[in-house]
């Protein structure tokens, strides 16, 4: 059987500059080294490798324009008159083009008098006459007139790489007209592209409707006496002539007198050395990197990877996945609720599907692969995911596997959101980093180059698919499968409907506190001068340091390189020998107040919806506990009155509604006493004594119902907590303003008096130097290589991880279960969870709803994990988050 024969006709011109205006705005970023602009013959080559690997011709012909002057222009001087001169940059480029099209083995041609729509339009017939399977690649809708059964016109839409094909059903259904009729509307219509009239008034719906009706314009003006509206009939027949020449020149013309045969369009395919020496002229790296690939020259140790770009025609190919696929969103931006788009890849095994058009994923076939719960997904972040497809309107379900929370769980010191360096940590080697692909810095931007952008996006899929299963069997025997599947991917999902929900900021709030810091700015500003003596800059450590050492005489406590320290702790050691030192730590903190919370605040409120959406870290700490970025609403300060203020702008989305507020009353301190199992320690607890009360009482070797002053209370406080983070004697002594010898004394007698957590200190550190790890109650694991580390330091610091981290971990455990079933629980209630900071749950509810939650969010969060000793839960409601505390 003889082999089929197809025709790749492409319309030089036309392809040009679709490829020239597609890449333009990265225009100066396209030019070789000696200053040619490039991207026209970039796009149009990544365009040709589109059409050559889609139709895999046995022939081919790039076909141009002569000239400006043609049979057309002399039959109508205005025609395509009016369009605006072809840009030096891409008429310099076209010498070049040819060059690039004799390299890849592609013909191109040129005829007098003609234009490169008459010598596709004539070689077309002769291909349809000879038995050829025909397609047309172009720019231009008018060459859709050329479609038949034998020849199919695909039209480039968008970009470099979106293409819609046209046969004969598809320009019917598009258009509404069959491809022979296209000329009628045209001669109607007229085009403003090429400068001729056609018909004053009739537009494309209008000119459709009458050939629909009339099928030519011929039987138009047969029928004239059939159309009633009076003007359009007018128009008519004032402008018969125009119509009919107005079709003569949209008439692709099939008899040109080419000198050229069909015979002589074989397609020789690239000429290998030819096309590498003009990629290495035109500085095209990418295609350069591509050809070694295709070549086995493994230049970057990558192996090939092969994707087709996804679009409108070629969605079908979908519903292969039926079970499961990998999916990679890529948003270039850090905050994913305010990022552009750039693209995404989805597919598995050998079949990966590439776009830079994000739209695709509203498409039906898409949007059901990724919300359903049948067929599984593979990502890499899912809160980060969900969040972006929420933006287009898709409920992201049956996530299977997170590279990024899975990795995470592994080795919580090994935590780069950067993918490539995430898959190099755990021995896969076929992917760059983005910042290798994309840049750093300011210079970070997605690339045009499609081949280097889809390559890229597709590695990320492929990365996904084949670190799934080493990741989920190491899981396993690290026996976190739990872990994973129970804690941390429900977590990213209720973490990901938080964010998206936000929480309202009364802008006009912060903008009257704004004032009010401004003024109590200055004023403090005027006190310190009046104090000082001189105006100064009081930001300026130098200059402060001047006023207070030299000027005041004060007692310098610590020394730097470059001179005396002016640090907090130091002017809080300060403080009490003179007023301006009291004054100056008012105004950094105010300063401080108004900086990062008042105008940062502003700064990050949408827009859209007056809120405020954070993004919490799941996978930072390596405790496990959860931070928050972009703004930090665990930072907001609540140790001064002016800092508590902030919380005055947070407020509920709805009139009737509150906030409410739920805290574990000191959740660490009740972990530490199931963990040690100290009988001392859970006594305190199960009998709901005051611990700090009870600490102290012990430690100051008190009788039951001796008072304990509040100056003991504080200092046992800072002994509870000291010990949960491991705290030296010179820690202590630093913090509550004993000595050394005090401070070593209150340790020594903590550990007589509660010896179970004596005891916990000792086995963990030996279990830490035994395993190289410590585990919190739901299996979290943290590594601690400095642990047997010779260096005094560096071991000690492992050693007060060691105690630390069961304790603080197990406490974040505890709290992301409550948050999981927090959730459920709510499912039936219109009051939504908002915030999490660290040991308080933050709720916005009707009024009708707070006495529900009163009962109902502490018994889910007391619940949560049973201990050894009960959770205590304190819950508070207002209409501020202020008034909730």
């Amino acid at each position: 059987m003889a082999e089929s024969k197809r025709l790749l006709l492409i319309d030089g011109n036309s392809v040009a500059f679709r490829a020239f205006y597609a890449l333009y705005t990265s225009l100066n970023s396209f030019t070789n080294s000696d200053g040619l602009h490039t991207n026209a013959i970039f796009g149009f080559n990544r365009m040709l490798d589109i059409m050559l690997e889609q139709v895999k011709p046995t022939d081919a012909l790039v076909a141009f324009d002569a000239g400006k002057v043609t049979f057309r222009t002399k039959k109508y001087a205005d025609y395509k008159g009016g369009r605006a001169k072809t840009p030096p940059e891409l008429s310099e480029q076209m010498p070049y083009l040819r060059k690039l099209l004799q390299a890849r083995g592609i013909k191109s041609y040129e005829l007098p008098n003609y234009e490169a729509d008459d010598i596709i339009g004539t070689m077309a017939k002769e291909a349809e006459k000879a038995g050829y399977e025909t397609t047309i690649f172009t720019g231009d809708r008018d060459l859709t007139q050329l479609t038949s059964d034998a020849t199919s016109v695909a039209v480039s839409k968008k970009g470099v790489t979106e293409v819609e094909t046209y046969t004969p059903e598809h320009v019917e259904e598009k258009l509404g007209v069959r491809p022979n009729q296209i000329i009628e509307i045209k001669g109607l219509q007229g085009d403003t592209s090429d400068n001729y009239p056609g018909v004053a008034g009739v537009g494309p719906k209008t000119a459709v409707n009458l050939i629909q009706k009339y099928d030519t314009i011929d039987g138009v003006y047969d029928h004239l006496d059939d159309i009633s509206a009076k003007k359009m009939k007018a128009h008519l027949i004032e402008d018969k002539d125009s119509a009919f020449q107005s079709r003569d020149l949209a008439t692709i013309r099939r008899d040109a007198p080419l000198e050229i045969k069909l015979s002589d369009l074989k397609y020789e395919g690239d000429q290998r050395d030819e096309l590498v020496a003009f990629y290495q002229e035109m500085n095209f790296q990418s295609f350069l990197n591509k050809m070694n690939a295709d070549s086995d020259d493994d230049v970057l140790g990558l192996k090939p990877v092969h994707f087709t770009v996804l679009t409108q025609s070629n969605l079908d190919v979908l519903s292969q996945f039926d079970d499961h696929l990998s999916f990679y969103l890529e948003m270039p931006e850090e905050n994913y609720h305010t990022s552009t788009f750039a693209g995404f890849a989805l597919g598995k095994d050998q079949q990966w599907y590439v776009s830079r058009d994000v739209e695709l994923l509203q498409t039906q076939q898409v949007k059901h692969l990724l919300e359903s719960d049948e067929v599984q997904k593979d990502v890499f972040d899912v809160k980060r995911t969900y969040v972006g497809l929420n933006r287009l309107g898709i409920k992201l379900s049956g996530v299977d596997f997170d590279l990024l929370l899975a990795s995470y769980l592994l080795d919580t010191n090994e935590n780069s959101n950067d993918l490539g360096r995430l898959a190099f940590q755990h021995g896969y080697h076929q992917i760059q980093s983005d910042e290798e692909v994309y840049g750093k810095g300011a210079k970070r931007s997605i690339p045009n180059d499609d081949q280097i952008f889809f390559e890229h996006l597709t590695r990320k899929g492929i990365a996904i698919q084949s670190l799934k299963s080493p990741l989920f069997k190491q899981l396993k025997v690290n026996e976190q499968n739990d872990l994973y599947r129970n804690m941390e991917l429900p977590m990213a999902f209720v973490l990901a409907h938080m964010e998206i929900a936000g929480i309202m900021v009364d802008t006009d709030r912060l903008t009257a506190m704004q004032s009010e810091f401004t003024e109590l700015l200055a004023q403090t500003q005027q006190t310190i001068f009046q104090e000082a003596g001189e105006d100064f800059n009081i930001g300026s450590p130098k200059q402060l340091s001047h006023i207070l050492f030299e000027k005041l005489g004060l007692t310098p406590i610590k020394k730097t390189k470059t001179g005396y320290s002016t640090s907090v702790d130091v002017l809080e050691k300060l403080a009490p020998e003179a007023p301006i030192v009291e004054n100056i730590l008012k105004y950094r903190q105010i300063a401080k107040i108004q900086s990062t919370y008042v105008e940062g605040l502003l700064k990050v409120v949408h827009s859209t919806d007056q809120k405020v959406h954070t993004r919490y870290l799941q996978t930072l700490t390596q405790t496990g506990r959860l931070s928050s970025v972009d703004p930090n609403l665990q930072n907001i300060p609540i140790r001064t009155e002016e800092g508590r203020r902030i919380r005055q702008a947070f407020i509920p989305s709805h009139n009737g509604w509150q906030i409410f507020s739920s805290d574990y009353s000191q959740i660490e301190l009740r972990v530490l006493a199931h963990i040690t199992h100290d009988k001392n320690l859970q006594a305190a607890f199960i009998n709901n004594e005051d611990i700090h009360a009870s600490t102290a009482r012990r430690i100051f070797r008190l009788s039951p119902d001796a008072e304990v002053t509040p100056n003991m209370r504080r200092q046992a406080k800072a002994v509870n907590f000291g010990i949960v983070y491991g705290i030296s004697d010179y820690g202590l002594s630093q913090n509550i303003g004993i000595t050394r010898k005090q401070a070593r004394q209150f340790i020594d007698t903590y550990f007589q008096e509660f010896p179970g957590v004596k005891q916990y200190m000792t086995d963990i550190v030996a279990s830490a130097k035994d395993k190289g790890y410590v585990e919190t109650i739901a299996h979290r694991r943290r590594y601690l290589p400095d642990i047997n580390a010779r260096n005094f330091n560096q071991r000690s610091f492992a050693e007060r991880t060691a105690m630390n981290t069961p304790i603080q971990g197990s406490a974040a455990d505890i709290i992301k279960i409550a948050m999981i079933q927090m959730e459920d629980a709510l499912k039936d209630l219109q009051a939504t969870m908002l915030l999490q900071v660290h040991d308080e749950l933050i709720f916005e509810a009707p009024a009708s709803e707070i006495p529900t939650l009163e009962k109902l969010v502490p018994s889910v969060m007391d619940s949560a994990v049973k201990l050894e000793i009960p959770l205590k839960v304190e819950s508070h409601y207002g209409d501020t988050w202020y008034e909730a505390k």
